[in-house]
């Protein structure tokens, strides 16, 4: 094998004895929400333990965002059951999870390797946050059964979470004590500042000891899984099942990417290296990919473990390291000890998890809701999706949702706007007029991507041609490389219009792509000699041209009249 040069090994920093205590820290806290999240989706718990072992390990080795810890979250666990259930297979089965995370860490090195970080800023703020906070009430209604002994019955968790209030006195006394208790003891090591951390820890363990002393009867973690005193073992994935999956391993990938987009703006790299979202798309693909195989469920950068481990004192990447190799040593002295967890215990963490999540998303809820109608509206069927339908159809919905949004934005921000010349020979704005003036040159500039759905408002504000010679200059200094076709027809009509009326079109301040275009497409033909002018480097050089070969034109007019 081949071993890494001393290069390699410093550009991977050397640890800070803060990393070691910030990792203990961070794979305690991994034990209770693991197994948490592991839960609430169906899956055997200690499939949530291991999530934070390989995968930890592997993507802190490898992101481009230092500090950022790929684990397990509530939604990828739930995006992972959903995409499961819909595909008829059973989340519990090893082989099909192993599966779904080598497939959705493929995925994640694809758009990683072909560059496509910037298909998560088509993913409206909005849309995230109505995705986000709907999530946040799967978490709670999910394990409100554990919670209370009562599980909601109805079609969708809004549903659920009525049913569930008014169900009141189904609830199961002491399932129901031991997880307010549990809020209650979080609550307190919460509010001291030293315990913030480890609040959900110390609640776990606090709680858990009062119950086994007091011998309450409530279920056991021990009663739906054997925790083993062992590290993960390799895996297989059941291959059969690859076309199944497919889609489903590409909706994990976009939760697991926009959720992690997030940690690089939140968490700076200490050592003032630039992050780089295609190299976290990468790192976490090969973290799927390696935890997969040793009995991991997908996972993704977490930004609440990232939180912990930063509070902690974490200084390099080595952070991440040692939270996976502290919860592998844990997990391998005291399995025995998490089997006595209550699962009321496990119920009130998660709806804790779940309400923080909640009330830290009341400030984008309020920006939005202030922002305007159509981006609340967005949030809003985006909310709705996500507790109504699977998941992995939620993410698509959401992306179509901002894809629109985009579309509508982009389509109102197109103009034209006539530009005069000034005594001073200056250029100002001005409002387009109705009809060309006959026998001048008038000057329109285009703002816009270019974007079919514009051209509508654009045609709408296009001036009459008059009777009689006259020029059109219009400015298209700000339109990409390559407009769309739609663009093109436009101009080649606006041109003619012109035409059949002595008059003239002239585009100025066209991209080089553009003017490869328009010989391609036969409109520079249309428009005729010196039709198109190139952008120059110069400012309004090209407009100065333009408007000079529109006054020569004009003058060669008058002269074939006289």
């Amino acid at each position: 094998m081949r071993r890494p040069s001393p290069r390699s090994l410093r550009s991977l920093g050397r640890p800070k004895p803060s990393d070691v205590t910030s990792g203990l820290v961070t794979g305690l806290f991994s034990i209770p929400e693991g197994m948490a999240y592991a839960s609430i989706a169906g899956f055997n718990p200690v499939a949530g333990l291991f999530s934070g072992v390989v995968p930890a390990v592997v993507g802190s080795l490898t992101a481009r965002t230092v500090l950022m810890v790929t684990t397990l979250t509530s939604a990828i666990a739930l995006t992972s059951q959903s995409v499961l259930s819909d595909a008829g297979l059973d989340p519990k089965d090893a082989g099909n999870v192993a599966l779904l995370g080598v497939l959705s860490g493929v995925v994640m090195l694809l758009m990683g390797v072909l560059r496509l970080g910037v298909v998560l800023s088509f993913v409206s703020n909005a849309v995230m946050v109505g995705f986000s906070t709907g999530i946040a009430l799967q978490i709670v209604v999910g394990v409100l059964g554990d919670a209370t002994g009562y599980a909601p019955q109805g079609h969708n968790k809004l549903v659920q979470f009525g049913d569930w209030l008014v169900h009141a006195g189904s609830w199961e006394p002491a399932a129901t004590l031991v997880a307010v208790a549990t809020v209650a003891v979080w609550a307190l090591a919460h509010a001291v500042r030293r315990l913030r951390t480890v609040a959900l820890l110390v609640a776990m363990v606090v709680v858990s000891a009062g119950v086994a002393a007091l011998g309450t009867d409530v279920e056991l973690v021990g009663g739906i899984a054997d925790i083993p005193a062992a590290l993960p073992h390799f895996t297989a994935p059941d291959w059969s099942a690859t076309w199944h999956l497919l889609g489903g391993a590409l909706s994990i990938a976009l939760v697991a990417l926009a959720q992690a987009a997030g940690i690089s703006p939140s968490v700076p790299n200490p050592d003032g290296s630039k992050s780089s979202v295609n190299g976290d798309f990468t790192a976490q693909g090969l973290a799927n990919v390696t935890g997969a195989l040793f009995q991991s469920l997908p996972v993704g950068g977490s930004l609440s473990r990232t939180g912990v481990a930063v509070s902690a004192g974490a200084r390099t990447r080595w952070a991440g390291v040692f939270s996976g190799l502290w919860l592998a040593l844990i997990v391998l002295a005291l399995a025995p000890l998490a089997e006595h967890i209550p699962m009321p215990v496990i119920g009130g963490l998660i709806i804790v998890v779940g309400g923080e999540l909640i009330v830290g998303k009341v400030p984008d809820v309020k920006l939005v809701l202030r922002t305007s109608k159509l981006s609340a509206a967005a949030m809003a069927v985006t909310f709705l999706g996500t507790t109504q339908l699977p998941l992995q159809r939620a993410i698509i919905l959401g992306a179509v949702l901002s894809l629109l949004l985009y579309c509508v934005q982009a389509s109102r921000q197109a103009k034209l706007a006539a530009l005069h010349r000034t005594p001073d020979g200056h250029w100002e704005l001005a409002d387009v007029p109705a009809e060309l003036p006959a026998g001048r040159v008038t000057v329109l500039a285009y703002s816009g991507v270019s974007l079919f759905a514009e051209l509508p408002l654009i045609e709408a504000d296009w001036p009459r041609a008059p009777d009689g010679p006259a020029v059109l200059v219009l400015v298209v200094r700000t339109v990409p490389d390559v407009p769309s076709s739609s663009m093109v027809k436009l101009l080649r009509r606006k041109n003619d219009e012109l035409g059949a009326r002595g008059g003239r079109l002239i585009v100025a301040g066209a991209q080089p792509s553009f003017v490869r275009l328009a010989g391609h497409t036969g409109l520079a033909g249309a428009l005729g000699p010196d039709g198109v002018v190139p952008a120059d480097p110069v400012l309004d050089a090209s407009l100065e041209e333009a408007v000079a070969r529109g006054e020569r034109w004009l003058a060669g007019e008058r002269t074939a009249a006289d």
